[in-house]
């Protein structure tokens, strides 16, 4: 048989107000920051001991917004010394009809045929350091920003780029 108690549930509600006030710290905005590593300063410290004479200087360019090293042998002017003919140098050249890269003897006119191609969609540094093997100049390159640079020979047809690292 059934109980005939009825089941009554009750329930107390308290209601407390409380006033909490919320306080914003407004933290400065800092925007534009470039972070320097020791990777960044090591490559920036050898461009400049690279192509900065005696006789340079640095001067802040406006236009490009950024450091030009002024007054001394710019890679501009040329790599170095071509190893094929003696006189004239090697220098990274975009052609005119293909606006391909490649490097190049500035004697071309002369006789000089010493060209290689390079590569056209990674970002590319030429350097000033000649190859062990074939003294023409060293070129660093990356595809994207998470590869790391890659260095190597400048012409096509050198050994050491062509030989595969031991594992």
């Amino acid at each position: 048989m059934r109980s005939s108690k009825p089941k009554t549930k009750t329930k107390t509600k308290t209601k407390t107000k409380t006033k909490t006030k919320t306080i914003q710290i407004k933290k400065p905005v800092i925007r534009h920051i470039v972070k320097t590593t020791k990777s960044v300063t090591a490559i920036f410290k050898k461009e400049i001991i690279q192509y900065l004479d005696s006789s340079g200087y640095l001067s802040w360019s406006s236009r490009e917004r950024k450091y030009i090293i002024l007054g001394t042998n710019s890679p501009k002017n040329g790599l170095m010394q071509c190893p094929e003919c003696k006189l004239g140098e090697l220098m990274v050249i975009r052609s005119r009809t293909t606006s391909k890269r490649f490097m190049g003897c500035s004697n071309y006119h002369g006789g000089c045929k010493a060209s290689s191609p390079l590569l056209q969609k990674a970002k590319l540094r030429a350097t000033k350091i000649p190859c062990t093997v074939c003294k023409w100049p060293m070129i660093i390159f990356r595809y994207s920003r998470k590869q790391k640079w890659t260095k190597q020979c400048g012409n096509f047809n050198c050994e050491s780029r062509n030989a595969k690292p031991a594992i």
